[in-house]
């Protein structure tokens, strides 16, 4: 499922407010599971464990939080419906609109393909500015609560162990029972749920594990106002490095290189302008060494492997839970699915919620999130095969898929409708069955001029 597979969400249609929820972790995927709930219960607490920042900066739960974020246009689109004029507040606290389709320059297959037909704006920014704008639009919903600097360490079970009742947390060494009627985990990789799910008699979640072993090192340039070039240099195999520079707020460049597979990037200054120096291309190298560091640190990020739970498998789960965002599955960060694949997730639980009762919720939400991770997981593990160190169950189709966007994507170096067909492909727009299109088949392989 992409934004045009997923119905969008209805505002507007009528919604009987009952109950209690409770959303463990406040992250994009928290925020937004949390903004879907709002139309359903009349009370929803968030509870996070990091003390929440009142400015827009990392926080110790979000260690890839100084690193970039890409507001695909799943996300974007996704995020203005749920909070209108939330693009507007982007901008307004300092975002960045970017057009896809002009400024960012992809390379690929040995060129930069060519700019796209049709205008594709979205907002860039920083992690922790389009956290901090979603979860103060979240806060302001009547009835939604975010408790910060707690924690989530157990479920409230039924007497028959069928039925989660609610969530235990703890403050201040403090244990605290809360009652709800839905609990939602949102806590990422670090999700604890399919080892309770084993401790209280049920079978977890087969687990699904793409080895990547990819790094990234991160710093902040300066970057004149009106300058919006934006660089995407995935690894390309067999060269195992990668970089990327994106504008951000501040009138900064966000600038990143990452190496897959063990080739891993320094955290130095030298070493790492050496390292950008040994892209396929040099512009991330140029911005790097014609403007001025403005962070104080390089940071660093490494993210070991593709992981999903196969949630939707599962013939029994308890009513009353749910699992959402990357605690159901989380991608290679070089292909900036996150935020798209949570927003298009909550979308799967509005729905979820609007045409059926509460019992058995949780199943028939695995059933539908799992199309929305399907065609994220053939991107991002599919597309990580291309490295024959890559390990762990390969998506089926993979090799052909690869070969077929491997010419697409040369022939769309001088093909500005082929460039823009993948680009809404790449940003979740659109599925990518829509590449095999027979105007779009004819153009890769029709002969050279």
């Amino acid at each position: 499922m992409t934004l045009t597979t997923v119905p969008r969400y209805n505002g507007h249609q009528p919604a009987e407010r009952s109950g209690k929820a409770v959303v463990s972790g406040a992250s994009m995927a928290g925020l937004l599971a949390a903004r879907i709930l709002a139309d359903r219960f009349t009370d929803v607490t968030i509870i996070e464990r990091d003390k929440l920042p009142t400015e827009p900066v990392v926080r110790r739960g979000v260690p890839q939080g100084a690193h970039p974020h890409a507001l695909l246009e799943a996300g974007r689109a996704t995020l203005e419906d749920l909070f209108p004029g939330y693009g507007d507040d982007l901008v307004s606290a300092g975002g960045v609109v970017v057009d896809f389709a002009s400024d960012v320059n992809f390379y690929s297959e040995g060129g930069f393909l060519a700019h796209g037909l049709t205008p594709m704006e979205t907002c860039s920014a920083t992690r922790p500015l389009i956290e901090q704008i979603a979860r103060q639009r979240v806060s302001d919903l009547d009835g939604v609560h975010i408790r910060s600097d707690c924690q989530v360490i157990d479920y409230l079970i039924d007497d028959t162990a069928t039925a989660v009742e609610g969530a235990v947390i703890r403050e201040d060494d403090e244990r605290e029972e809360i009652a709800a009627d839905l609990v939602v985990d949102a806590t990422g990789r670090t999700s604890r749920t399919p080892t309770w799910l084993e401790n209280h008699g049920y079978t977890p979640p087969e687990v699904e594990e793409v080895h990547i072993d990819v790094a990234y090192s991160t710093t902040f340039i300066e970057r004149p106002a009106d300058d919006l070039r934006t660089f995407l240099v995935p690894p390309s195999a067999p060269h195992t490095r990668g970089g990327m520079a994106a504008p951000v707020e501040g009138n900064r460049w966000v600038v990143s290189v990452h190496g897959v597979h063990g080739d891993h990037p320094p955290t130095d200054a030298a070493g790492f302008g050496e390292f950008a120096a040994s892209l396929l291309t040099p512009e991330v190298k140029h911005l790097f060494d014609d403007h001025r560091q403005v962070s104080a640190d390089i940071e660093q990020y490494p993210f070991p492997t593709n992981r999903r739970y196969h949630y939707g498998d599962l013939d029994q789960f308890p009513d009353g839970l749910i699992v959402i965002g990357d605690a159901i599955a989380s991608f290679n960060p070089i292909y900036g699915q996150g935020m798209s694949v949570a927003a298009l997730e909550a979308l799967v639980l509005h729905q979820t919620l609007a045409t059926g009762d509460r019992e058995g919720l949780a199943l028939r939400f695995f059933d539908h999130a799992e199309e929305v991770i399907d065609m994220a997981w053939m991107l991002a593990a599919g597309g990580d095969f291309a490295f024959p160190q890559t390990t762990g169950p390969k998506p089926r189709g993979t090799d052909i898929i690869r070969w077929y966007l491997s010419r697409l994507t040369r022939k769309a170096h001088t093909d500005s409708m082929l460039s823009s067909a993948f680009f809404r492909v790449l940003t979740m727009e659109q599925p990518p069955t829509t590449l095999l299109r027979p105007s779009h088949i004819w153009r890769v392989f029709k002969p050279a001029n």
